[in-house]
């Protein structure tokens, strides 16, 4: 039974059901510098498949809330379900992690979001289709000290204006914005006073110079027009190449934690990457601090397939911190 106190850790956005088909006769076709690969099948044929294993309540803002549930917080999720047993099974796995469900829209006559991962190698191809769910935004909500937001369906725009007015209403709830798909695509204009409220801002490399229409390559000069949109924090990873944060006076970079053995599935390790960040912030550590946090739960994630089974709690986290090579720390740049 969930009772109405503060709130650390509130995730909004959407959540999936993750159905991982693992194929084994497929190839890779990239550039000649190993850019801009593509997933080739056989066109016009039966493509076996090895394995197939669904993964339910994932998502961005899912993941997120699960990586703050088993770090310690108390943490709650915001999204939509359909009335049927996908969605049961959705609300089973987030009560298992200790994350409260009380705001989660459960709609009859509607699918609980269904994906298909293509899984080959360590990489995977996602086929989407959003269910467009009503979305409102739940007026019992008590006090909430961090607010995380990321991939909502294409329909949800003035939805960001009622997670705007309660950011109003609510000036010591702090927000961290990891855009999806469709936020990106809504633009700055459109999400301004989203991007002008917030604390902390995610993205990768690729997704910055969409969202800032430019090809810079220079981390430091993308980092600063980030910020200039408007977070206090800018946070821009860079797939293996490591993570970097600015704060507008100091920008710092971490490499990746190293891996305890090969990938297995790189799906979710950004979201743990930025969600963990977060937590780190919300438990009172410095930047260079949550810096050394993300890049672990990263790590661990990747060992696994699906984006929550590897999640680590603090205890695990800290030892791994502990453990890491003398060179693996946040340095300014």
């Amino acid at each position: 039974m969930f009772k109405k106190k503060k709130i650390d850790f509130l995730a909004i956005g959407d959540l999936v059901i993750d159905d991982f088909i693992k194929l084994k006769d497929a190839h890779i076709h990239c550039n000649i510098d190993t850019t801009n690969c593509e997933l080739c099948v056989r066109f016009g044929d039966k493509v076996p498949f090895e394995s197939s294993q669904i993964i339910p309540a994932v998502g961005n803002s899912p993941n997120a809330s699960v990586t703050a549930a088993r770090l310690g917080l108390n943490s709650a999720l915001y999204a939509n379900i359909g009335n049927d047993n996908y969605g049961k099974d959705c609300l089973k796995s987030l009560e298992r992690d200790g994350v409260i469900t009380k705001f989660i829209g459960i709609h009859n006559g509607l699918p609980t979001n269904y994906h298909y991962v293509l899984w080959y190698g360590a990489e995977r191809t996602i086929l989407v289709k959003h269910t467009e769910f009503p979305l409102l935004f739940p007026k019992d909500m008590p006090n909430v000290n961090w607010i995380y937001l990321s991939s909502l369906a294409d329909n949800s725009l003035p939805f960001h204006k009622q997670i705007s007015e309660f950011l109003k209403n609510n000036p010591r709830t702090k927000l961290a914005f990891q855009p999806g798909t469709f936020q990106i695509e809504f633009g700055y204009d459109k999400l301004q006073e989203i991007y002008k409220r917030t604390e902390i801002f995610f993205c990768n490399k690729e997704e910055a110079q969409r969202i800032l229409g430019s090809d810079e390559k220079d981390i430091k000069k993308l980092l600063e027009a980030v910020r200039n949109l408007g977070p206090k924090i800018a946070v821009i990873t860079d797939g293996p190449d490591g993570a970097y944060a600015y704060d507008g006076t100091d920008a710092w970079f971490i490499q990746m934690y190293p891996d305890i053995a090969p990938p297995v599935d790189r799906t979710g390790a950004g979201d743990a990457f930025s969600s963990t960040f977060t937590v780190a912030i919300a438990l009172g550590k410095s930047i260079p601090e949550a810096l050394t946090w993300g890049p672990i739960n990263s790590m661990s994630v990747v060992q696994y397939v699906g984006a929550q089974k590897g999640l680590l709690n603090q205890k695990k986290l800290l030892n791994y911190l502990a453990s890491a090579p003398e060179n693996y720390m946040a340095k300014k740049i």
